[in-house]
C-alpha cells in the first residue's frame, strides 16, 4: 500500500485529478451515474484515496457505475449539502459525525471532548461496538453508510492571540466550531465563548476576526493557509473527529447487489489508506507550520478534562446519548464521567 507523501497532501495530485475529469465525461454511457460532494481540496489525503476508490469502482463494474466528484464544498457548505443527499440531489458525502449529530445525535458521540488517548482506542471502538451503534441509527435516517469511517484526525486549537495552556485561556476565547452542538457544549463548559460558522467561512471569519481562533486537524491547518491568520497551534487532542462516507438511502437501494459489494469493498479499501496517510502526515505537517512561523505548545490535558466534569459535561450527554452508547464508549475510552 503507497503512502501519500507531503508533497502529494499540499502540491497537488496531477494524475489523481485527471481521471475524476474523464470520469466526468464519460458519465452519459454509464447504467448508473452519482455524485459524491465534499468540502476537501483534490490534494486531500481524503480526495486522494477517494479518486483512486471511483477510478477502482469504474473498472470493477465494467463502467456500470460512474461517480462524479465535487470538491471544495463546490455545491454548498456541509449543511446545505446534508439536505441535498437527503433529497436525493446528491447520491454520496462524506460528513462528520459531529456535523451529521444535527440529524442522527449520537453520530457526534466519537468527538466527547478528550475522551481519546489515541488511535489504539479510536479504531478498535469505530471499528467495533461504537460503530456499529452508530451507523444503526444513520439507517434509520435513511441514509446508508460504511463499515469503515475515514479519518478526519485528532483536532488542535490554533489561535491568533495566545496560545491555550490552561482551561484559564480559554476564558471568553471566541473560538470558531463547525455547526454542531457537541462543540458549543464543550468550549462553553471550558468557558470559552463558541461560534458555529460553516467551515467553508472559516477563513475569512479568523481574517475579520469574527474569531480569534479555531481547533481542526493540522493537515487542514496547513492545507488551508490557517497559518496566514493563526499564530499559535496548541496540541489539545481534545477530540477526534471522522468522515462518514453517506449515501442516500433509495439511491444505495437501486443499485443492484454486486454493484453494492463493489462501492463498499473499494471505499472500504479507501478508508484504511486513507487512515494511514493523515497519521503519518502529521509530524512532517507540524515541521511545515513552524516553517510558516506558528508556534507550538502541547498542554497538560487533565485540567481541562477535570474543568469539563466538574461542569457536567460528560454526565450531560451520557444521558443525552443514553446508557448502549456510553458504554460502548466507556468499553474503549474508560471511565469518563
Amino acid at each position: 500500500m503507497g503512502t501519500i507523501t507531503r508533497r502529494q497532501f499540499v502540491v497537488g495530485a496531477g494524475a489523481t485529478v485527471a481521471s475524476v475529469g474523464i470520469l466526468r465525461g464519460r458519465a452519459r454511457a454509464a447504467e448508473f451515474t452519482y455524485k459524491y460532494c465534499n468540502n476537501m481540496v483534490m490534494t486531500h489525503p481524503m480526495n486522494i484515496r477517494m479518486a483512486e476508490a471511483i477510478e477502482a469502482i469504474k473498472k470493477d463494474s465494467n463502467g456500470r457505475l460512474e461517480i462524479q466528484v465535487f470538491p471544495n464544498s463546490q455545491l454548498g457548505g456541509d449543511t446545505d449539502v446534508l439536505s441535498q443527499l437527503r433529497a436525493g440531489a446528491v447520491q454520496f458525502f462524506h460528513l462528520s459525525g459531529l456535523i451529521l449529530a444535527t440529524l442522527v445525535p449520537v453520530a457526534s458521540i466519537n468527538g466527547v471532548g478528550f475522551a481519546w488517548k489515541s488511535y489504539k482506542e479510536v479504531w478498535p471502538a469505530m471499528d467495533g461496538d461504537l460503530g456499529k451503534h452508530i451507523r444503526g441509527d444513520i439507517a434509520k435516517a435513511n441514509l446508508f453508510t460504511f463499515e469503515k469511517i475515514w479519518d478526519n484526525g485528532f483536532r488542535q486549537i490554533t489561535t491568533s492571540t495566545h496560545p491555550i495552556v490552561t482551561p484559564a485561556d480559554l476564558k471568553g476565547f471566541k473560538i470558531r466550531v463547525p455547526v454542531s452542538p457537541m462543540w458549543t457544549s464543550m468550549f462553553n463548559a471550558l468557558g470559552a465563548a463558541p461560534t458555529s460558522i460553516n467551515w467553508n467561512e472559516t477563513y475569512s471569519a479568523l481574517q475579520t476576526k469574527l474569531a480569534e481562533g479555531q481547533e481542526n486537524a493540522l493537515g487542514l491547518i496547513e492545507l488551508f493557509k490557517l497559518y496566514e491568520v493563526q499564530k499559535y497551534v496548541s496540541l489539545t487532542n481534545h477530540m477526534w473527529d471522522g468522515f462518514w462516507i453517506l449515501a442516500n438511502g433509495d439511491a444505495w437501494r437501486k443499485l443492484p447487489k454486486d454493484l453494492q459489494d463493489i462501492v463498499i469493498r473499494r471505499f472500504n479499501e479507501g478508508a484504511v489508506k486513507q487512515r494511514a496517510d493523515v497519521e503519518g502526515l502529521n509530524d512532517s505537517i507540524a515541521k511545515e507550520l513552524v516553517s510558516h512561523g506558528m508556534v507550538f505548545n502541547t498542554p497538560d490535558t487533565a485540567p481541562f478534562r477535570d474543568v469539563l466534569r466538574n461542569a457536567g459535561y460528560y454526565r450531560e450527554w451520557k444521558q443525552k446519548f443514553g446508557e448502549a452508547a456510553w458504554g460502548a464508549l466507556e468499553r474503549y475510552a474508560g471511565q469518563l464521567g
